[in-house]
């Protein structure tokens, strides 16, 4: 059984304002809950090919793991490939509505091993860990 989810939410600000700050690496530990460091390759905004490497926190085990960008749209998607806690593919999407940017984090996979046999655990930590970055994502952004 995958997992699945896709929580969203309006961020008042233009939509290239929220991809210079979303899509940069160096800002993740504001709004990424559950990293303790994040390390990417190369300085700047994450384009295809750009790998990160993070140290997390998830469901009171901590793990290293990194991320490809896979796929990116200027200032409107960025797609990654992600080993842990299981392989899944992550995608920031970005698009414009009437009072700012619509912000949605895509994230779907199949966990195997120990999170194999919580697979409904885990689609329901993972939409409620991605609601609480959106919410961080939007404090940061918001005045």
């Amino acid at each position: 059984m995958p997992v699945d989810v896709r929580p969203e939410v309006l961020v008042r600000r233009p939509r290239s304002d929220v991809a210079a700050f979303m899509f940069d690496p160096a800002n993740d530990l504001e709004w990424t809950g559950g990293i303790t460091s994040s390390r990417p390759t190369r300085p700047g905004s994450l384009v295809e090919g750009a790998t990160v490497e993070r140290t997390a926190r998830f469901l009171g085990r901590e793990f290293v793991y990194g991320y490809v960008v896979t796929e990116h749209d200027q200032d409107r998607l960025v797609e990654m490939k992600v080993d842990r806690p299981f392989p899944m593919t992550v995608r920031y999407e970005l698009a414009d509505a009437p009072t700012g940017t619509l912000v949605a984090i895509h994230a779907s996979g199949t966990p195997g091993g120990f999170f194999g046999w919580a697979t409904p655990l885990m689609a329901r930590q993972v939409r409620k860990s991605i609601t609480a970055d959106l919410e961080r994502l939007r404090a940061c952004l918001e005045p």
